[in-house]
């Protein structure tokens, strides 16, 4: 073989070679990208921002795992809960008291969901909040008025119904309104609701919107129907906001826990998936932190606190080789 043809055939495998790696490395990068979603609740409550900080978190040092992790808005806890039921998102923010009833498909949920918590986060503190020229000063003086109770879907009614029981009220003895927690502040502003259930992890940007534009009143709790409600339920803690957390609030304020926020997930997803979520995040807490208060509650303390129902068996793994691990069963069934 003459020498000019074998330059060219060696020039020719190289390109060949070349080419073949360059249409490999995108096609494996390809592969390997694996996208992931966090469902989390409309603009204007805690569920939002968390949930953005928690996907930044695993976006950043998920990234040599080829993860591509997206937080959807979405109508909150109760879509949330149905939609990783069928495979349409991956994690998701919910109230604990919502999923405490859809694992059991009890108060109306139509079939029990196999959620599984993967890590509690902060308290969901909420409360009625009304405009002093609204002349109302308590829960039972909502009889009779237009009162915002969440967005449709959402699932407020699920710990909104024992509250309004134990202070002897129906959503029967005023107008519901549905509304994201930004609409009902809108709706407070210009009078055409009288007050609303609003809250989240503390400060809830709702609550410090409308406490700026107009003076408001923390509906109070009764203590007896306080005391009744954390003694049924495990969702349920007492939960004091300290004077000064919201504008023009000048004492303590002893609200109530209504069920934590926590990032739950389908019992049938990957338990190294799963592992390794719930490592990222508890280590990268201060991320959470920087954009939200809330990330100050994934600690030693709260992270793997039972809010009555089961841990995935890849956060409980994780909790046991850090020593965190507070229960021997993960629910109380």
């Amino acid at each position: 073989m003459s020498r000019p043809v074998v330059v060219l055939l060696t020039v020719l495998s190289l390109v060949t070679l070349s080419l073949s790696l360059t249409a490999c490395g995108p096609s494996e990068e390809r592969a390997a990208t694996r996208f992931l979603s966090i469902g989390t609740a409309p603009p204007g409550g805690a569920f939002f921002v968390v949930g953005g900080a928690l996907s930044e978190v695993l976006n950043t040092a998920g990234s040599d795992r080829g993860w591509q992790v997206t937080a959807e808005a979405t109508k909150g806890s109760q879509e949330n809960i149905r939609r990783l039921a069928r495979g349409e998102l991956d994690f998701a923010l919910a109230n604990a008291a919502i999923s405490y009833f859809a694992l059991r498909g009890s108060e109306g949920w139509e079939q029990a969901h196999e959620v599984r918590s993967v890590m509690t986060l902060a308290p969901n503190v909420a409360f009625f909040v009304a405009p002093r020229g609204a002349g109302i000063a308590s829960i039972a003086e909502l009889r009779g008025r237009r009162v915002v109770v969440g967005p449709a879907g959402a699932g407020f009614e699920y710990f909104l119904r024992p509250i309004l029981a134990v202070h002897g009220v129906t959503y029967d003895d005023f107008t519901a309104l549905n509304q994201t927690q930004a609409g009902a502040v809108d709706l407070l502003a210009d009078g055409a609701a009288a007050a609303a259930f609003l809250g989240g992890a503390i400060p809830t940007a709702s609550i410090t919107q409308i406490a700026t534009t107009q003076e408001v009143l923390f509906l109070p709790f009764e203590t007896a129907a306080r005391d009744e409600l954390v003694a049924t339920y495990p969702f349920f803690a007492p939960a004091t906001v300290p004077a000064g957390t919201y504008p023009r609030q000048e004492e303590d304020f002893e609200g109530l826990n209504v069920g934590s926020m926590h990032l739950i997930t389908d019992a049938a997803v990957d338990e190294e998936l799963v592992y390794q979520v719930t490592r990222i995040l508890y280590q990268g807490r201060e991320r959470v932190v920087e954009r939200h208060p809330a990330g100050r509650a994934i600690n030693a303390a709260n992270a793997a606190r039972n809010t009555g129902i089961p841990f995935h068996p890849g956060a409980e793994r994780f909790y046991r080789e850090i020593g965190i691990w507070p229960q021997d069963d993960a629910a109380d069934e």
